[in-house]
C-alpha cells in the first residue's frame, strides 16, 4: 500500500507557492493539458519528459495546491483544483491559463500530447518484447 499523498488544505494554498509552481514552462503545459482533458494519468504525458522529471513536476503542482492526485490501482489520476484555487484567488487560474496559451513554446509542448494516438487520459501500454531463446 502506498502512503497518502500530501495535498494542502484550501486555506493553506498560498499565492507565492502557486506562482512559483506555475513559473516553469513544463508545469504550465501540464496545467494547460489538464485544463483541456479534465483528468489524466501521469503516463499520458511521457512524450514531454522522463517519468522521473514528470513525477517531480506533478509533485510541485500538487504540493502548491494546483492539482489533486488520486490513486486508482497502479495509476495516479491528476486533475486541477479549480474550486479551491477560485475560492482562494478568484480569476487567477483562468488568467494563468489564458497567458500560457499565448506563449508559443508552452502551447507547442501541450500540443505534443494533444496529437498523440489513443485516448488522452489513458496510459499507453508497452508491447511485450519477445523473449530471446
Amino acid at each position: 500500500m502506498s502512503r497518502p499523498l500530501y495535498h494542502p488544505e484550501r486555506d493553506q494554498i498560498s499565492l507565492p507557492a502557486v506562482l512559483d509552481a506555475m513559473s516553469d514552462p513544463t508545469r504550465l503545459a501540464i496545467v494547460l493539458y489538464l485544463d483541456r482533458v479534465g483528468e489524466s494519468v501521469c503516463g499520458a504525458l511521457t512524450p514531454w519528459a522522463s517519468k522521473t522529471s514528470l513525477s517531480y513536476h506533478f509533485a510541485r503542482l500538487r504540493e502548491a495546491g494546483i492539482t489533486q492526485s488520486r490513486i486508482e490501482g497502479t495509476y495516479r489520476r491528476i486533475s486541477l483544483r479549480r474550486d479551491d484555487l477560485e475560492a482562494r484567488f478568484p480569476g487567477l487560474l483562468p488568467q494563468l491559463i489564458d497567458a500560457a496559451k499565448q506563449d508559443p513554446a508552452i502551447a507547442a509542448l501541450e500540443d505534443m500530447v494533444a496529437h498523440q494516438d489513443g485516448p488522452a487520459a489513458e496510459p499507453r501500454r508497452k508491447a511485450a518484447r519477445p523473449r530471446a531463446k
